[in-house]
């Protein structure tokens, strides 16, 4: 895999460690910097084509997600809440149906449809392990959104990202350490571990558009690591980074963004995450060609 290492810089990134790197209690810019007051633990954030309107999840007990206006930084929950609109849909009738208490939302997904209706994928702790579906229309003001159904996890599997694949299925991450995986979900198999997945941590998930590989940020393993999907030979290859991996995202321009952690010690990560002691901890996004 050839290799731009060009890393963007050391910024505040919307993740765990706002309470270290964070806006100050009226918001007002820094500089450059402007902040958005709102989400609480904002974890993940997904941009709804064609507008300014971007989901964020806020991962926290009993959390949200949040719709945020990058052009007027208006921010407001969308779900749960109490006027919450649910439909579930034939394809996940194993689904139980929908759950707002205990909502812990995590990595998210948005699946760009047809005539302003898209899917939105969110990994769900709490309640329960699951990844919920939603489906968010655009208006000519405020999008909706609505719950769809939801895929429940393998028994023992703890999610972290997810995303879509090409034939209506999707993919997501076990990070755990010292060892975790991919699996793979279709409506025809139920989850799957994915061949030649095995790896410490791994954290952010992307896939080519073409459905031929996954892109998975390997936070124990401080790379990006690509994974043949669907092929006749498992091939894995690898680029490292200067950090941890955890959010990773398509660019524009077709390159890879990966987000994440550095620190004197894996343990100074942690120890910033858990208790906000975040000497020498900062973040990273690095852009991978």
């Amino acid at each position: 895999m050839k290799k731009i290492l060009c890393c963007l810089m050391s910024l505040v990134l919307v993740s765990w460690i706002m309470n270290a790197y964070g806006a100050a209690d009226d918001c007002e810019a820094d500089g450059a910097v402007e902040f958005l007051c709102g989400p609480v633990s904002p974890e993940d954030l997904a941009q709804i084509p064609n507008s300014p309107w971007i989901v964020a999840s806020g991962m926290e007990d009993d959390g949200y997600l949040y719709f945020t206006n990058s052009d007027s930084l208006d921010s407001f929950a969308v779900y749960p809440v109490s006027n919450a609109q649910h439909e579930l849909r034939s394809r996940y009738s194993d689904c139980p149906g929908p759950e707002m208490s205990g909502f812990r939302p995590h990595g998210i997904n948005l699946v760009p449809g047809d005539e302003g209706a898209h899917t939105l994928l969110v990994v769900r702790h709490g309640a329960r392990e699951s990844i919920e579906v939603f489906e968010i229309e655009e208006t000519a003001s405020t999008p909706t959104i609505t719950w769809v159904g939801c895929v429940i996890a393998p028994g023992d599997v703890v999610f972290n990202s997810v995303v879509a694949t090409p034939d209506a299925g999707m993919a997501a991450t076990h990070m755990q350490l010292p060892m975790g995986a991919l699996y793979e979900w279709q409506e025809s198999t139920g989850w799957l571990q994915v061949p030649g997945s095995e790896s410490p941590g791994p954290n952010g998930i992307e896939i080519s558009p073409d459905g031929n590989w996954f892109y998975i940020g390997g936070w124990g393993t401080r790379s990006i690591i690509k994974l043949s999907r669907g092929q006749s030979d498992v091939v894995v290859d690898s680029v490292d980074l200067s950090h941890h991996v955890d959010n990773v995202r398509w660019a524009a321009d077709g390159s890879l963004l990966a987000a994440g952690h550095v620190g004197p010690e894996t343990s100074s990560i942690f120890s910033c995450l858990s208790q906000q002691q975040c000497e020498g901890v900062s973040t990273r996004v690095t852009r991978v060609d």
